[in-house]
């Protein structure tokens, strides 16, 4: 797909992953990018203004995509204001820090919050988007995790509705296809304003330095790391229902040696 001239959605556009996305597009050349977000609204506003400095429009949206309504509304918005609507990118997200043995603070609450967004969130955005993708023979890429591939993570509903991403892409891709294409990025560790928040400075600079150890690259990911690899998957017209894991090789060293 060129994507000259294209129109993007990308949820939870605002920061990291997702505004290293943006840019990439508009890059790319681009219309339009849609920039949705939930809380971020200044974030969100930030990356849309160094969109349009990169000559594409852009437009901030606030959604929770685990409202279907918010979801339909996002997209029809849109539409009624492109005509057209060509790429989703799925980035939005959610999780709890929870060790995996303390099963008891898996508490339901737990379970529907993450699910809701990484999961059902997920799906609602491609279940809206699709009629319009189908017209334009469009593409969606959707943000996983190497959590997917692991028993690792923030906690077991993560990176169980992580794995849920990963099927949720492949059997979009058969029911999507032959009009759209859909395929999902799985990143290891990323260097991030929302990992330093979440651990703190020291913290997370600690964990960086080790994972970029056990690393093969000697390197952890950085979002336009990532956000490289979802245009890569947006530009290629036959990969279809798979997933890229974006780790260095470091996944490599868990699995055994042909």
């Amino acid at each position: 797909m060129d994507l000259a001239g294209r129109v993007a959605i990308v949820t939870g556009g605002g920061t990291g992953i997702g505004r290293a996305t943006c840019m990439r597009l508009a890059t790319a050349g681009a219309k339009a990018v849609v920039i949705n977000y939930s809380r971020s609204a200044d974030d969100a506003e930030s990356t849309a203004e160094e969109v349009r400095r990169l000559g594409s429009s852009a437009v901030p949206h606030q959604a929770n995509i685990a409202d279907e309504g918010m979801v339909k509304a996002m997209v029809a918005s849109t539409v009624e204001r492109y005509a057209r609507l060509d790429v989703l990118v799925n980035n939005a997200g959610t999780t709890h820090f929870i060790p995996h043995p303390d099963l008891e603070a898996l508490t339901d609450e737990v379970w529907n919050d993450i699910l809701s967004v990484n999961l059902k969130g997920t799906f609602f955005c491609c279940r809206a988007a699709a009629p319009e993708l189908k017209k334009a023979k469009g593409a969606i890429v959707n943000i996983a995790s190497i959590a997917a591939h692991r028993a690792s993570g923030s906690s077991i509903a993560y990176a169980v509705s992580k794995a849920g991403v990963v099927q949720l892409t492949r059997a979009l891709a058969l029911a999507l296809a032959p009009e759209v294409r859909v395929n999902s990025v799985s990143p290891g560790l990323v260097s991030s304003q929302w990992f330093s928040k979440s651990f703190g400075a020291d913290a997370a600079a600690a964990q960086e330095e080790a994972f970029a150890k056990a690393t093969p690259v000697k390197r952890i990911a950085t979002p336009d790391d990532v956000a490289q690899a979802v245009l890569a998957l947006l530009e290629n017209d036959l990969i279809n229902g798979q997933d890229l894991v974006i780790d260095g090789g470091k996944s490599v060293l868990y699995h055994p040696l042909a």
